[in-house]
């Protein structure tokens, strides 16, 4: 059965990790990209709140109204899960960046408090309830993935061979049917990210 083209996406969604914010260096260049080049594209990058439960609520309402044909979604680490969920939620196209196959189980370890990454003065407090609701978002991601196949075109990944915090062959199952792009020297922030952006790009088709 033949698949008509994808249509150009007019709008985009970045979400960043756990620990991390709007100004990590990832999403700083894919903003500044779409800036310069695709100033017509409605760019949306939020400060995801600390709770699961909330930061779907936030993903859902920033992208309703949002044609669903037109939108792509990006997400880095735990963002890469939650945008996972926002792809089946809305059935919009992914991009995942080391995404996190499992941060129920991973996260477990990581109730308290913690510095954000790009400003050690600013405080996250992840709770033990958080793992209740990213086990909730882990099984509508079960419940909803058997009905939208997984492809090349609907999905695109980049996962790090030598990523420190997550197991690759567990990010290469989750991404499993995308279009998937190995790194063999990568680190979990994909430090050399700007050697790959042309490579996103071409997967996210923005409109000009």
């Amino acid at each position: 059965m033949h698949t008509p083209p994808r249509l150009p996406v007019t709008h985009l969604l970045y979400l960043h990790g756990f620990r991390s914010s709007p100004q990590s260096a990832k999403a700083l260049l894919v903003a500044e990209r779409v800036r310069s080049l695709h100033p017509g594209v409605v760019w949306c990058c939020p400060q995801l709140p600390p709770s699961p439960r909330e930061a779907a609520q936030l993903m859902r309402r920033l992208t309703d109204g949002w044609p669903t044909d037109r939108m792509a979604v990006i997400g880095s680490s735990l963002g890469g899960f939650y945008a996972r969920w926002l792809s089946l939620q809305r059935g919009c196209v992914a991009a995942l960046l080391n995404p996190a196959p499992f941060p129920q189980r991973d996260l477990a370890k990581y109730i308290g408090e913690h510095p954000v990454w790009q400003n050690p003065d600013e405080h996250i407090f992840f709770r033990a309830e958080f793992v209740g609701e990213l086990e909730a978002l882990a099984g509508d991601i079960h419940r909803l993935a058997p009905a939208q196949p997984v492809t090349p075109e609907r999905l695109f990944a980049l996962i790090s061979e030598k990523d420190e915090v997550l197991d690759w062959r567990e990010m290469l199952a989750f991404c499993a049917g995308g279009s998937i792009h190995r790194l063999p020297e990568g680190d979990h922030a994909i430090a050399d990210f700007d050697r790959h952006i042309e490579r996103l790009f071409g997967f996210l088709r923005l409109a000009t």
